[in-house]
């Protein structure tokens, strides 16, 4: 659109100007959706509002287009708003001279046509110029189109009649425009608010206010010609003031404090300066001889008393007084602060000395105590010091007079005033005969001297625990005395005595006890122990140590297995003595190695046996059989189903056929089929195997009795055998089913518990399990350490554990392995 309509020109020069008004044509055109638009041509857009225009293409304008003198000044008019020309009146403070613009003298074609929008939107009806419009009649010009602003303005909650905003807060009327009476500034003929600002506004800055305001602003834009003149401006401050400044100045940060003392060199006058602190440069004064005369102007008067000596030093001294007085508010704040710095610390002191008092009082009652005791313990004393007495005064020391009880050196009080008594007490003792002897006593001691702090008590520092040193050196040597005197096979008085005093015997001590005194002994007896000559069994003098010592024992595993191998090599199947000895240790032997065992020593035996064995149906001998079937508690069932299958069943078998092709009696040989399978137990027959071979003999008995071949048959037979058959398998079937439901509730009855109780708990146990699983022997080897670890044997393979690793002695280095990979290597 043309920029033509907002120029003018003056009367005076011709120069073009450019108006800011609102006409009618403007209004007239603001909805005209057919207005003629402009184009912006090259021209224009290269030189903006300088560009030249042809006439035909601007809106008439209020004067006619001259060419502009850009030499000439700028000139300024006034904004005011222009009023329209048919009914533009002249006011008597405007010019006479300007005359408006009418509308019927502009040209023809510059009239402003009808919107064609709808309506009957006349030029006369003016917007809102020069006074305000009822609420009634806003925006009636909507019933002309389709009213969607106002419907838009209902949708979104609007009410007529009230303001605009959540909470109608906005103003009803539309804002109404004053006229001006003259083109002067806005406020240059008074007030300018009209009736509805008033109204909505009724709260003004005071006139006096206004006019201070604009008097501020108004000098903002003279050239100060009084400046010689002004007064001079005094500042006071308070006392307080002063220490206030003092405190803040007091509390500057560490970066602040580094600023403060920063070398600066001031070199904006004619001299270089220096300064220690960017205060200073703030704070400067006005030095006298520091800046350079003025001269003095035409209108400037000579100051008629001038002293800047005089006034620089009262400067100083204003500036020392400040200094001085936040210096001495400093001063009062700290001895203030060192009040009642000093108050705290004399009621602290009180309470210490208090504290110390006390102290010094329950020190002298124990030393008395102490001294008491002392005199009553010597020789020739009338009423001398027993171990009851002693307890006594003990308990009154621990309960009265804690904390110095706590903080004394109760090892040394305890060697020279209980460890004489407590001699005296176990002079006389033997272990073996009174087993709980002095175990009230030692109870008791243990309670008043034992060190709270030790964990346990599982620590060997005889020099911080009395107890620990009473029965390493009062009590320990009759054991001491007692177990090398004892011998291994009467170990019953032995284990009670240990039993009765495991409660109260440190930790460490009983370990030294087992390790050191029985463990040797018990070692010594095992070697020198023979299974075929010695008529007390040994597992009568070991199995009652397996509460104690646990582990401690596997190490005699070894040999005892030995020996006892060693004694099986010349020993039968009818001889029962062997399985009286060797069966109370088929649960302290792991499984693996007990499984281990018996393959070797036992189930070889057991073959011969059975190979010896004659099945003969007119005149069977069964004590081979028996003797076999006497172990199979021992061994285990797949050791035993593989002696059957190898020895036994292949002769039955065949003295079975051989029967069935000799027109034998079927119900002679119904009752020795079920005649020997009488003979095994529940678990046996359970076996595959074993249900297999009677399974296949069934299936000799039918087949014989079903066949054409040979001459006569007994009545009933097939049907005798066929029932037979019937009933032998549906008794399998059911067993079969009751085991499965028999499993199934004991699995219910274990629940999660019993599968959480078998995890191994360490490193060696699990090595332990995976060796039964697998059937490995592993095993302890006796006497034999690597870096002071046992070493153990799994298979052929000799390894030891550290830290939960596995090493497996390789050529030259022992090497680490995962446990699936020592297994893998031992099969």
């Amino acid at each position: 659109m043309s920029m033509s309509h907002l120029y003018g020109t003056d009367g005076e020069d011709g120069v073009e100007m450019e108006s800011f008004e609102v006409s009618d044509w403007d209004l007239q055109n603001e909805f005209n959706p057919h207005r003629q638009r402009h184009r912006q041509t090259k021209e224009e857009a290269t030189y903006g509002v300088w560009a030249e225009r042809d006439s035909d293409e601007e809106r008439p304008s209020f004067g006619g287009k001259r060419s502009r003198d850009y030499s000439a000044p700028v000139s300024f008019v006034s904004a005011g708003l222009r009023k329209a020309a048919a009914e533009e009146l002249s006011d008597e403070d405007s010019d006479e001279d300007e005359k408006p613009v009418k509308q019927e003298e502009l040209p023809k074609e510059f009239v402003p046509k009808k919107l064609k929008t709808g309506g009957n939107f006349k030029p006369s009806q003016k917007g809102f110029v020069g006074g305000s419009k009822s609420f009634v009649d806003f925006g009636s010009w909507e019933r002309h189109t389709k009213g969607i602003g106002q419907k838009l303005l209902q949708k979104m909650g609007y009410v007529p009649g009230r303001g605009l905003g959540k909470n109608a807060q906005g103003i009803i009327n539309p804002i109404e425009a004053k006229q001006r009476k003259g083109k002067g500034a806005v406020g240059a003929y008074g007030s300018e608010r009209t009736t509805q600002s008033l109204q909505d506004f009724p709260v003004v800055d005071s006139e006096e206010e206004a006019e201070e305001e604009f008097q501020k602003e108004l000098s903002q834009w003279r050239k100060d010609s009084n400046k010689g003149k002004k007064k001079p401006k005094y500042s006071y401050k308070t006392v307080e003031e002063l220490k206030a400044k003092g405190r803040i100045s007091k509390q500057l940060s560490a970066p602040q404090k580094e600023l403060s003392q920063v070398k600066v060199i001031d070199m904006t006058g004619r001299e270089q300066k220096v300064y220690y602190s960017y205060s200073q440069i703030s704070h400067k004064h006005n030095i006298p001889d520091d800046s350079p005369q003025q001269p003095l102007g035409k209108d400037s008067k000579p100051q008629g008393f001038a002293l800047p000596e005089l006034e620089h030093n009262l400067q100083l001294l204003i500036d020392i007084t400040e200094q001085e007085i936040i210096q001495s508010d400093r001063q009062l704040q700290y001895e203030r602060d060192m009040v009642v710095n000093l108050s705290h610390e004399i009621q602290k002191m009180a309470e210490v000395l208090s504290h110390e008092e006390k102290a010094i009082s329950n020190l002298s009652k124990v030393l008395d105590m102490v001294e008491e005791c002392e005199r009553r313990m010597q020789p020739g004393c009338e009423n001398p010091l027993t171990l009851d007495e002693c307890a006594k005064i003990f308990e009154t020391l621990q309960d009265k007079y804690y904390e110095e009880y706590r903080m004394s050196d109760r090892v040394d009080l305890a060697v020279a005033i209980v460890y004489p008594l407590m001699k005296e007490y176990f002079k006389n003792w033997d272990p073996l005969k009174d087993c709980t002897y002095g175990t009230e006593i030692i109870a008791k001691w243990k309670s008043l001297l034992e060190n709270d702090q030790l964990l346990s008590h599982s620590g060997q520092d005889l020099s911080t625990d009395a107890f620990h040193r009473l029965m390493w050196e009062i009590w320990m040597p009759y054991v001491r005395n007692i177990v090398a005197r004892w011998q291994p096979r009467n170990c019953g008085s032995m284990v009670d005595f240990l039993d009765s005093w495991v409660n109260f015997v440190p930790v460490w001590i009983l370990d030294n006890i087992l390790d050191q005194l029985i463990f040797p002994k018990l070692q010594k007896e095992v070697e020198s122990w023979n299974p075929l000559t010695d008529t007390v069994p040994i597992h009568s003098w070991i199995h009652p140590w397996l509460p104690l010592m646990q582990a401690r024992l596997e190490p005699l595993y070894s040999p005892i297995c030995n020996k006892l191998a060693n004694a099986l090599q010349k020993w039968h199947p009818s001889d029962s003595s062997a399985k009286l000895i060797l069966q109370p240790w088929k649960d302290v032997f792991t499984p693996g190695s007990w499984e281990a065992f018996m393959v070797k020593n036992i189930v070889p035996k057991l073959g011969m046996c059975l190979n010896e064995l004659i099945i003969n149906p007119h005149q069977q001998h069964m004590d081979a059989f028996y003797w076999v079937i006497d172990w199979e508690g021992m061994i285990s069932v797949s050791s035993l189903v593989g002696l059957l299958e190898k020895h036994f069943f292949p002769k039955w078998l065949q003295v079975l056929c051989s029967w069935l092709s000799n027109s034998p009696n079927y119900e002679e040989i119904t009752k020795w089929y079920l005649g020997w399978k009488s003979m095994f137990s529940d678990q046996v027959l359970a076996h595959p195997s074993i249900k297999d071979k009677f399974n296949e003999a069934l299936d000799i008995m039918n087949r014989a009795v079903s066949s054409s071949v040979g001459g006569y048959m007994q009545p009933g037979a097939r049907e005798n055998i066929a029932y037979l058959t019937h009933t032998e398998r549906r008794k399998d079937f059911q067993y079969e089913a009751m085991q499965e439901r028999r499993e199934a509730e004991n699995m219910a009855q274990r629940g999660i518990g019993a599968a959480a109780g078998s995890v191994p708990m360490n490193f060696k146990d699990l090595i332990q399990t995976k060796a039964e699983e697998h059937n490995i022997v592993f095993m302890p080897i006796i006497g034999k350490r690597h870096e002071g670890k046992h070493l153990y044997t799994f298979g052929r393979i000799v390894i030891y554990i550290d830290r939960g690793v596995v090493f497996v002695q390789g050529e030259k280095t022992w090497v680490p392995t995962s446990l699936q990979s020592l297994i893998d290597m031992a099969k």
